[in-house]
């Protein structure tokens, strides 16, 4: 999947940290899932942030990556893809590409990922890095991710990278019967990750628990005259 010149970058003790992480941060906080664990393990997180950056790449934070934005602690990110309950034969969408870290990682766990970023620098740059580390299976569009992106629906699951003041009705509708959707709900102190779950119809929403991401901006998300300021 790298290139050569940057496996090499990769083993300058990045696979060292990669490692500890996983260990320290992931499992002994409850992350089993074997495909998941080997999924974070197959991605050199260090690709995703600035150079500046690189030497804190595998802390146990979330850390930024320009407009405003970040890539989301660790954690999170494991937590998030282990509870999507993906097989590889499923589709995902992904709202709020970021810098394309969470796609990378979904990508090895489903058969296509479709992840949407409304700013349009950051989606350039995460559609050219995923292309470079060889993530072939990630498409990254632009648009309003709180809309969902209908074109490629139905999805079996669907994660959202950022808070929202209630679940999108669009994102519900673009599920597939038996579909999985994450998303963070609540205002900037308090925030529940939510599974949503389309059954027969019908919609069961399970909480699991407490989070702070960045605002979901957009039509179904926090604009307008409703404000939303994210903790420091």
């Amino acid at each position: 999947m790298l290139s050569s010149s940057d496996e090499v970058l990769d083993n300058l003790g990045f696979q060292a940290a990669r490692a500890d992480m996983i260990s320290r941060q992931l499992r002994r906080r409850g992350i089993s899932s074997p495909l998941v664990l080997e999924a974070v393990a197959a991605v050199p997180r260090h690709f995703f942030v600035s150079s500046e950056l690189q030497n804190r790449a595998y802390a146990d934070e979330p850390l930024p990556i320009g407009a405003g934005q970040t890539i989301s602690q660790p954690f999170m990110v494991a937590a998030m893809s282990e509870a999507l309950r993906l097989q590889d034969c499923e589709r995902v969408l992904e709202i709020g590409a970021g810098c394309g870290y969470q796609a990378a990682i979904l990508s090895l766990l489903a058969r296509e990922v479709v992840a949407v970023e409304s700013l349009a620098p950051l989606a350039d740059a995460a559609r050219q890095r995923l292309a470079r580390l060889g993530f072939a299976n990630v498409r990254v569009v632009v648009g309003d991710g709180s809309a969902g992106y209908p074109e490629g629906a139905p999805y079996d699951g669907i994660v959202v990278s950022a808070a929202a003041p209630s679940v999108p009705a669009p994102l519900v509708e673009q599920l597939a019967e038996g579909g999985r959707l994450l998303i963070p709900v609540g205002d900037s102190e308090n925030q529940m990750l939510v599974r949503v779950i389309k059954r027969d119809g019908r919609v069961e929403h399970e909480p699991l628990f407490g989070c702070r991401f960045v605002p979901l901006l957009g039509r179904y998300g926090w604009g307008g005259s409703r404000q939303f300021m994210p903790s420091k």
